[in-house]
């Protein structure tokens, strides 16, 4: 019977031997599963992330090209708003001249020819304005740094500080930007 018990026993450890087996190899398939799973969470959680990255310099991009599509849209209006002012800077000693010769026109000189350069000059004149372009012409205004610029100062207890009270040459701006300053003499008591 002792036989009986020992081969008994045997078996029985052969048993526990092979369910220790099967309990260690699927401990260790649970052991692989969850190790394959920890690297897939980590891939996929390095996959959104990047998406997120991506995501982000996408939107950047697109930003960074809507401003240069406004700067570069602000630049040609601009050009085109003020592409003359070169122009404008060649006629404008025309237009003086043609007034200077208003002003200086001799006695001998005939009504005809006045007539002549002042209708010039009008026309001249004109066609400056269809493009923008408009005299600064300060009659008893207040000195302004940006439109006039002052050549002298005089005395004049009339009238008030900084007042405009002579214009040498006239400005001319180019829709708002100040072209060529107005020459002024300023009172300064």
């Amino acid at each position: 019977m002792a036989k009986k018990q020992k081969i008994k026993d045997k078996s029985n450890l052969e048993d526990t031997t092979v369910k220790s087996k099967d309990v260690i190899d699927e401990e260790i398939d649970q052991e692989v599963a969850l190790d394959l799973s920890s690297e897939v969470i980590e891939e996929t959680q390095k996959e959104e992330d990047r998406i997120q990255e991506l995501e982000e310099a996408l939107l950047r991009s697109r930003a960074e090209l809507d401003n240069a599509f406004k700067r570069n849209s602000a630049d040609i209006e601009k050009a085109h708003k003020y592409g003359v002012e070169r122009l404008l800077n060649e006629l404008l000693p025309v237009v003086d001249n043609l007034e200077h010769a208003l002003n200086n026109f001799s006695k001998d000189s005939t009504k005809e020819d006045k007539e002549g350069v002042e209708l010039t000059l009008k026309s001249f004149e004109s066609a400056l304005d269809k493009f923008g372009i408009r005299p600064i012409y300060p009659f008893n205004e207040q000195f302004d740094p940006v439109k006039h610029e002052a050549v002298m100062t005089s005395k004049d207890p009339k009238k008030e500080n900084n007042e405009i009270e002579n214009i040498f040459q006239r400005g001319w701006e180019l829709h708002d930007r100040v072209v060529r300053p107005a020459r002024v003499s300023v009172i300064k008591n």
